[in-house]
């Protein structure tokens, strides 16, 4: 409750409902080509309002390394939305998307994402219509073999023709020692 908030979106459509919530809104062109502000304005003028949070709606382009950056300047807990097939292709789109504002070597994109991103939570539109969590995954590093952002699956959901379930994978999460040490989360409950 104590906490900034700042949201960016291009339509606003989040619903924080809690004190300290600032809302950003994009807005495009107009008519002239002028009084454009993008996400990426929006992201660089957030860092000036003293967040302690700033969750971007959804990052599609450029504005992704301002995002990455604004993770990595001691907003924890931060966050956005990106569209990908699972989390090891989330990855991969976060590096393209980084890669369309700017040139940049690929190994200092994957050190970026490894330093700003802990976790992945994927959903996915199943048979059924319904929206499920299908991963919740971690971000480990950078493996030095391949070059490539390792992704370790905590959850998985198992789809059944009459349902589904969430497994445990068996990786344990860097995060949870210190989340059992805070009492936010219980072993008996987590696995």
């Amino acid at each position: 409750e104590s906490e900034r908030t700042i949201t960016i979106e291009d339509t606003a459509e989040l619903q924080l409902k809690q004190e300290h919530v600032v809302t950003l809104e994009a807005r495009a062109a107009n008519m002239e080509g002028s009084g454009e502000v993008s996400i990426r304005d929006l992201v660089k003028n957030a860092l000036r309002m003293r967040p302690d949070r700033i969750v971007v709606g959804e990052c599609r382009g450029p504005e992704t390394l301002d995002m990455l950056q604004a993770m990595n300047t001691g907003h924890d807990g931060s966050m956005t939305t990106a569209h990908a097939n699972s989390p090891v292709d989330m990855m991969k789109r976060l590096e393209t998307m980084v890669m369309t504002g700017i040139e940049m070597p690929v190994s200092a994109i994957r050190n970026q994402i490894v330093a700003a991103v802990d976790i992945v939570v994927q959903l996915n539109r199943l048979s059924d219509g319904s929206r499920k969590v299908t991963y919740v995954s971690e971000i480990t590093g950078v493996d030095r073999d391949t070059g490539e952002v390792v992704v370790e699956d905590v959850f998985k959901y198992q789809q059944l023709q009459t349902g589904g379930y969430h497994t445990y994978t068996g990786y344990i999460p860097t995060f949870l020692a210190p989340m059992v040490k805070k009492g936010l989360v219980d072993l008996d409950s987590f696995f």
